[in-house]
């Protein structure tokens, strides 16, 4: 907390006819009412307001004619009227003002002063301080997804975004997008990356992922990283990504914000927040799939959202449905898993913590994985990747999970993993091995209750830096070729099974669910990168943080 004594200004001013006593300095902005009385009165509303001078919007001064419109009481008018034709008395700040679960608000406070010269003095000092916040973005390249969610994307854009941008001094250049990977195609050749302080997509998550597919691909043929190749370490992103969420499902603003509000994220964005997030590269025989940032899932969430995919005329209605049904069918399926676990990290999947903003576990393993990355840069061969350290498990799985998030949303409060951490490092690899149908419930109901999800004997769970999956019908092994000839005719009837879905008999494999999208290849090799991209955010504020700043005399 800044001391008093580095007060840059201090000020008698007035707010609605009542004196207040006004101070700046290089990180608060304080207002605290002059009281003439000296009895205390406990009843009285709160005095004393501070702002954090990061988390100022913007500073106006009032003209003659904005004022004269304003619905306060007739106070200026009075002043104005006593002080003649001086239209430069007041000047108005824009702040943040936090609401309820965890949504941000756009306020503002009018200040009164006795002299245009004074008036002035405020202004430029206040601007001068916001202007001094390098992390805050000039200029934004804005994606608009017109036909995501509920096809509001472009309203909303206009209506609650555009207008707060303009109010910040904050230039966009903004592109509707005319069909799917537009963004994605864009990034990768046309955009114009120096000359933009962000990226920000207006959309669900498939428009970010779109976003990030571009941004990430342009930054690795830029610097001359192959993406094909799994080996390879990438580049971080240089520019920072905003979502204003307009799609029907928003699990990265719910990750990252808290909450799915376009007003709250375009506020984040114009105070310049910034919070790092790992990246996970899919890959299959050395040929890139696809990035991940959320859920990796195989079996139960990659067959309901294979299901799904052919209900699309349901609406989200459909992803209830399949998966009512999948759980019904209850497919297993046979593979092998190899991972490399996560050495010498703070936290485990199990932990009670969660990663909130300013994590100490997210800073302590993202500070230890780059002073491992520069150790190994120059040896390739002391790569800490070592044929040794990998772990394998063989058997018959009901899912597959690989969170590198919490994953919560409304319907499951805690999420697939609710310790996973934003940027750490690592993925949660979990395996939910195959079970009754009433176990596997168990399982799936853990995940909208307190109890530990994990505290069952067939879920286990690993924390890992990357993970390899085989199916077993990628596999030449003995086992295989001696079920195939003694149960030749079952495997016949079985393929006729996968082509007619209606049929009950078990599929020999399943689909990777990649971020909401289904993967081409079920044999995949997945690696985390630590901290590649970085959003206009700064990860779930506790409730503490909250109840300091409503009251904020008390800091």
């Amino acid at each position: 907390m800044e001391r008093p004594s580095r007060q840059l200004l201090l000020s008698e001013l007035r707010i609605r006819n009542t004196a207040y006593d006004v101070s700046l300095s290089r990180s608060l902005l304080t207002w605290k009412r002059r009281v003439s009385s000296p009895v205390y009165h406990p009843f009285r509303p709160s005095v004393c307001h501070s702002v954090s001078v990061s988390e100022i919007i913007c500073v106006r001064e009032e003209e003659e004619e904005s004022s004269s419109r304003r619905r306060d009481d007739g106070s200026w008018k009075k002043i104005k009227e006593r002080e003649g034709k001086d239209c430069r008395q007041a000047f108005t700040v824009l702040y943040v003002e936090r609401s309820r679960q965890h949504r941000w608000r756009c306020a503002e406070v009018t200040f009164m002063c006795p002299d245009e010269a004074l008036c002035q003095r405020w202004v430029s000092s206040i601007r001068e301080q916001l202007n001094a916040i390098a992390s805050r973005p000039k200029r934004l390249l804005v994606y608009i997804n017109p036909y995501g969610g509920k096809r509001q994307g472009k309203h909303i854009y206009e209506q609650k975004v555009a207008p707060l941008f303009a109010q910040a001094g904050i230039s966009t250049h903004v592109i509707v997008t005319e069909y799917a990977n537009y963004a994605r195609d864009h990034l990768k050749t046309e955009a114009e990356l120096k000359t933009f302080d962000g990226v920000v997509c207006v959309g669900g998550d498939g428009m970010f992922s779109e976003i990030i597919h571009g941004l990430i691909w342009r930054t690795q043929i830029d610097g001359g990283v192959d993406p094909n190749c799994p080996e390879e370490s990438l580049l971080p992103c240089s520019l920072r990504i905003g979502i204003i969420p307009a799609g029907s499902t928003d699990c990265i603003c719910f990750a990252t914000v808290g909450t799915n509000d376009p007003v709250t994220s375009a506020l984040h964005i114009i105070v310049g927040d910034s919070q790092p997030m790992d990246v996970c590269s899919v890959h299959h025989n050395n040929t890139f799939l696809r990035y991940s940032v959320s859920l990796l899932g195989y079996g139960f969430y990659g067959d309901v959202l294979t299901d799904s995919e052919r209900k699309r005329w349901m609406g989200p209605a459909r992803y209830d449905l399949s998966g009512v049904k999948m759980f019904l069918t209850h497919h297993y399926y046979e593979g092998t898993v190899s991972y490399l676990p996560a050495r010498g990290i703070v936290g485990t999947p199990r932990d009670a913590a969660r990663c909130r903003s300013g994590c100490v576990v997210c800073q302590h393993n993202g500070q230890l994985l780059s002073e491992r990355a520069e150790k190994y840069k120059i040896d390739e061969a002391s790569d800490n990747e070592s044929d040794g350290e990998w772990r394998t498990i063989r058997g018959k799985f009901l899912a597959i999970n690989a969170a590198s998030m919490s994953c919560a949303c409304p319907r499951s409060p805690k999420g697939l993993s609710p310790a996973a951490h934003l940027a750490d490092g690592t993925t949660d690899l979990i395996l939910v091995r195959k079970c009754s149908r009433f176990n596997f419930l168990r399982h799936l109901l853990r995940h909208t209750s307190k109890d530990d999800q994990f505290d069952l004997t067939f879920v286990e769970v690993h924390r890992v830096q990357r993970f390899r999956f085989t199916p077993r019908h990628c596999q030449s092994d003995s086992d295989l070729e001696l079920d195939l000839r003694e149960h030749g005719k079952r495997q016949i009837f079985s393929q006729i099974c996968r082509d007619h879905p209606a049929c009950s008999c078990a599929p020999a494999y399943s689909s990777w669910n990649c971020d909401g999208e289904i993967l081409t290849h079920t044999a995949i090799d997945v690696r985390v990168h630590c901290q590649l991209i970085k959003l206009f955010a700064r990860g779930i504020e506790e409730p503490t943080v909250f109840e300091d700043l409503t009251n904020p005399c008390a800091i």
